[in-house]
């Protein structure tokens, strides 16, 4: 029972700090003196503002398109990005100093790990790749495939390229 009641007692703390976070948020938004972010500030980037480009020749082969989603932001290191490819577009093989999340939001691809088979992604699965791990991800031949992915940089490095996957390589 006592639990239960310092339970209750945390629910109800956390709701209204929650409550008084949002009036004071709305307070602040509609200041017209209100001040912009800082680094002790909540930030939010608004859907669309981030504006996608095409994913650089010399590390995809095929239609991608690249949006930033965050960068890192001291003191963290990890930053996102969603990547749409076209049917049959892939990155090149790299590998990602700290390792990489993907989120497939959408779509269906490949990916696969050297000396590795390829392996089928899809829409709602969650990839790991640990650090130094030389890989490639893309779409399938006939499906287009979009991911967000999230990973650290070490040193202010998120990733090291490499050659490019071979047409006879990407064939399954």
């Amino acid at each position: 029972m006592k639990i239960l009641a310092a339970t209750l007692i945390s629910l109800s703390l956390f709701a209204s700090a929650t409550s008084q976070a949002q009036t004071g948020a709305a307070q602040a938004d509609a200041s017209p003196t209100a001040s912009a972010p800082d680094s002790h500030s909540i930030k939010i980037t608004r859907s669309g503002s981030q504006q996608p480009s095409k994913g650089p020749v010399e590390y995809f082969t095929g239609s991608v398109q690249v949006q930033p989603l965050f960068p890192a932001q001291d003191p963290s290191r990890t930053s996102g990005g969603k990547v749409t490819f076209e049917p049959g577009a892939r990155s090149a093989w790299h590998t990602h100093p700290l390792g990489q999340i993907l989120i497939v939001t959408d779509g269906t691809g490949w990916i696969q790990q050297w000396g590795g088979p390829i392996e089928e992604i899809r829409k709602g699965d969650v990839i790991w790749i640990p650090a130094g791990v030389k890989h490639w991800h893309g779409a399938t031949p006939n499906t287009a495939m979009t991911h967000v992915a999230i990973q650290e940089q070490l040193n202010g490095k998120a990733v090291e390229w490499m050659e490019k996957v071979t047409d006879e390589q990407y064939r399954k």
